[in-house]
């Protein structure tokens, strides 16, 4: 099992947890005995992804939850705060990707999914889960960018402006709150390797892309107190 850097009875919210980064940060943060609150868009998938945790107080799995409608997310932050009384830690793994349109060419309907799926779904979490940190004077929130918002790159203007937003409001956030206790980092993942990449690029060197796991070891350090001193980061993990 792999080091507890205490988060042991720590109450992580956890978005996108279906996804594969997501999953590979619920069972990071499961391993370490933390309690964990799931938000799905689907009605029936968490139960069935993680049947180990739907039949225990110590977590909750909340579905049906659309991360862009706020009030669905301010009810299931407030029903996760009256079943724990806090919400430690904030990972927001939820989010969305595509390319392929050249800047001139992007839809106003590809740019404004992925604005919705990346921003306006960040922003919701936050607005929702901040002020009951704010409350403790304490807090940690990671939030997950790429490597496209450091510079932008050919047919993925739309995702790198919207990956380049969440760095800037994850280094804006960390600005106003660094001095209530709260540590907001953002990590930058080159490819991760996944089973959808894989198919998608079948000629690609993967040896140079990054696992989901290892990308939740990086966030599990940022949720940790080891991390207390590091505010505002963009931390890139690229693989080899």
């Amino acid at each position: 099992m792999e080091s507890n850097i205490g988060l042991n009875g720590k109450v992580v919210l956890i978005t996108g947890p279906a996804g594969n980064l997501g999953s590979a940060v619920v069972d990071r943060f499961y391993k370490n005995s933390s309690s964990l609150v799931l938000l799905d868009y689907r009605e029936d998938r968490l139960n069935n992804i993680f049947p180990q945790l739907g039949n225990s107080p110590d977590h909750l799995l909340i579905s049906a939850i659309d991360l862009t409608d706020y009030s669905l997310v301010e009810s299931a932050v407030t029903q996760a705060i009256d079943h724990f009384g806090r919400i430690d830690i904030l990972i927001h793994t939820a989010g969305g990707f595509r390319m392929g349109e050249k800047v001139h060419e992007i839809s106003e309907e590809a740019w404004d999914q992925l604005m919705d799926l990346n921003v306006r779904t960040l922003l919701n979490i936050s607005k929702a889960v901040i002020p009951h940190m704010i409350s403790k004077n304490a807090g940690k929130i990671v939030t997950i960018g790429a490597r496209p918002a450091l510079s932008g790159k050919a047919k993925m203007g739309s995702y790198s402006v919207a990956k380049t937003a969440v760095l800037r409001l994850t280094e804006s956030m960390s600005a106003e709150l660094k001095s209530q206790g709260i540590n907001i980092n953002c990590i930058l993942p080159g490819t991760i390797d996944t089973p959808g990449n894989r198919k998608a690029m079948p000629d690609a060197d993967t040896s140079k892309w990054v696992s989901p796991d290892s990308l939740a070891e990086v966030i599990a350090f940022l949720s940790s107190e080891a991390a207390k001193d590091i505010h505002g980061a963009a931390i890139p993990v690229y693989g080899a």
